[in-house]
């Protein structure tokens, strides 16, 4: 499959239009609601939209992606990878951490989660799968832990569940360091972003234009394919129209029916598609950038 270089895409697009379609990976305080800070962002930016991808409770901080403009439109497809998460748990009663490390292997693997009382989704056992659940360190009966869950996994919960089994845990903090493709290795706090838009608006956008991440990044999630050089074809497939074998460079038959990607023309996003089973047409808009 092709690859994007999104450095190119960053040093070739004006930072208006970066602005309307991109990601800016931000370091959420403890305090705020991602709503709020979502907010913020739209407010600071005059941008007509923004989202985040997975809500963090107010007291959690860390990694909370902003997608800007229209790579709003983006945002399922980010939210459905796995989260990473380091925390403090608070152990109600003494014990030795090799025991500790026994009882949490239990919650390894596929686990059955009840939402918290206080959760915006249906009150009903769901199933999700915690990858890995690390003992770091511990100081008397405060526990560093670091985790790796599938989207949509109450850490808090969690750790309640695990204290069930312990005699008793709560979490004291938390914070995300990692959501999707979104690490902290470039993150940015609102007070540096505040201070990039104010540079940005004496004229310099080169502080800004460094902190944004083009939502072509969907690439990485996904596999990329280039539609064959014809005007025509790109005028009628900007405007929702179907793929055929032929307006393709590459076959697809590696990809499964129902898997999705992402079709450009050379750097161009032009959007994303849905691999079908039928007689002639092989693929199916279910977002196209125009």
């Amino acid at each position: 499959m092709a690859y994007i270089d999104l450095e190119k895409i960053k040093e070739t697009k004006p930072i208006e239009e970066l602005l309307k379609f991109s990601i800016l990976n931000i370091d959420k305080p403890s305090g705020p609601t991602s709503f709020q800070v979502s907010q913020y962002v739209k407010n600071a930016l005059n941008l007509n939209k923004t989202s985040h991808l997975g809500t963090l409770d107010p007291k959690v901080s860390g990694v909370l992606p902003i997608l800007l403009g229209r790579a709003c439109r983006l945002s399922d497809y980010f939210m459905h990878k796995e989260k990473k998460y380091v925390g403090i748990m608070r152990l109600h009663s003494d014990m030795q951490i090799s025991l500790l490390k026994e009882k949490v292997k239990k919650f390894i693997g596929k686990i059955s989660q009840l939402p918290p009382v206080r959760s915006r989704v249906k009150r009903e056992l769901r199933e999700r799968e915690i990858k890995t659940f690390e003992i770091l360190e511990t100081n008397k009966k405060d526990v560093l832990f670091e985790t790796e869950v599938e989207a949509g996994t109450y850490i808090r919960k969690l750790v309640h569940d695990i204290g069930l089994e312990i005699g008793g845990a709560h979490m004291l903090e938390l914070r995300r360091t990692k959501a999707s493709i979104f690490t902290e290795e470039k993150l940015y706090t609102l007070y540096e972003l505040e201070k990039a838009i104010e540079n940005y608006k004496k004229g310099d956008p080169s502080l800004l234009k460094q902190m944004i991440t083009p939502a072509e990044i969907i690439s990485e999630i996904m596999p990329v394919v280039q539609l064959i050089e014809n005007k025509n074809l790109l005028k009628k497939v900007l405007t929702g129209k179907p793929l055929f074998k032929e307006d393709l460079e590459i076959n697809i038959s590696s990809l499964k029916t129902n898997e999705n990607f992402c079709l450009f023309k050379e750097d161009i996003f032009i959007g994303v598609y849905k691999k079908v089973s039928e007689k002639e047409i092989i693929a199916r808009p279910e977002f196209v950038f125009n």
